[in-house]
C-alpha cells in the first residue's frame, strides 16, 4: 500500500521553513507543498534528488541500450561492465 504523501499549505512552509526542511531532512520522504489547494512543488532532501537523478540517468542508459540493441548496434560485455563500474564508484 503506497504511503499518503506529507502535504504542507505554502502558508505553513512560509511560516515556519525550518520545521518542515527538518521534517524533510529525517523523513527522507517527499513533502508536497500546495497552493489553493493544489500541489505546487515537491521538497525532498538532497540524498534523495541524488538517489533518483542517478536512477533517471541509469533507466536513459538502459533505453538507449535497447533501442541499439534493436537497431543491431552493441558494446562488448567487457566495455560496458567497465562503465557500470566506473558509473558505481563515481556514486560512492
Amino acid at each position: 500500500m503506497p504511503k499518503i504523501p506529507d502535504i504542507v499549505p505554502v502558508t505553513d512552509l512560509r511560516q515556519d521553513a525550518a520545521a518542515v526542511l527538518a521534517r524533510v531532512r529525517k523523513s527522507a520522504q517527499p513533502v508536497v507543498i500546495t497552493q489553493r489547494g493544489r500541489a505546487a512543488a515537491i521538497m525532498v532532501s538532497p540524498e534523495s534528488y541524488e538517489r533518483s537523478e542517478h536512477e533517471r540517468q541509469i533507466l536513459r542508459l538502459l533505453a538507449r541500450g535497447e533501442r541499439e540493441i534493436a537497431k543491431g548496434k552493441g558494446y562488448d560485455l567487457d566495455t560496458v561492465l567497465a562503465e557500470a563500474d566506473e558509473s558505481l564508484a563515481e556514486r560512492s
